[in-house]
């Protein structure tokens, strides 16, 4: 039939390239360049120039897809973390809810809300909260804010003397600097600063 189409023709039939890419994929050169006609290469090219745009097109929805499946996983994952936290803190509010129906109050009622205190403050402890210990240490600007100075020479110089609110770290990262009052020596403590010495 081949030899009916050379004479109809003039021309010889031209052999597919060998396809060794996945189906629907042929960027084979064709097997022999000099007998095909312009438009035939033309047609060639025009072929794989629309395979590269659907495999782009199919890349760049399955990159969408991913990023949409990653942004769900990631959300899903922040309400599963938030319904623990407010799970661990459940028996707290009850405390609270015990407390606020309790009759009488004085020494009992003090030690019933320093119970639920501690029981609050070990919860928070368990999701990763780390108070500052402040009183006595020396003041490091990168965990206190100093709220005043107060001259005394109980305390030695630049040295934490109270708490005015307490600082806290969360998964050892800052997540509240502890604000205090620092330490310093008296004028006259000091012999360097006394102007009569």
């Amino acid at each position: 039939m081949s030899e009916d189409l050379e004479k109809q023709t003039g021309e010889e039939p031209v052999s597919s390239p060998v396809d060794d890419s996945s189906p629907g994929e042929d960027f084979a050169p064709p097997a022999d360049p000099e007998n095909e006609t312009a438009e035939q290469i033309i047609e060639h090219l025009r072929e794989q120039n629309r395979q590269l745009a659907d495999q782009l097109l199919r890349s760049r929805a399955d990159i969408d897809n991913a990023r949409k499946r990653m942004a769900k996983e990631k959300e899903e994952f922040r309400q599963y973390s938030t319904s623990q936290t407010i799970e661990a803190l459940l028996p707290i509010l009850d405390g609270f809810q015990l407390a606020l129906n309790a009759e009488g109050g004085g020494e009992d009622y003090r030690k019933g809300v320093e119970i639920i205190y501690l029981q609050f403050l070990g919860t928070l402890q368990r999701l990763g909260l780390e108070p500052i210990e402040a009183i006595g240490k020396p003041f490091d600007p990168n965990m206190h804010e100093a709220i005043a100075t107060v001259e005394t020479d109980a305390v030695p110089d630049q040295h934490v003397v109270d708490e005015m609110q307490q600082g806290f770290f969360y998964k050892k990262r800052l997540l509240r600097p502890a604000k205090v009052r620092v330490a310093k020596q008296p004028a006259t403590a000091n012999p360097s600063l006394d102007p009569d010495a």
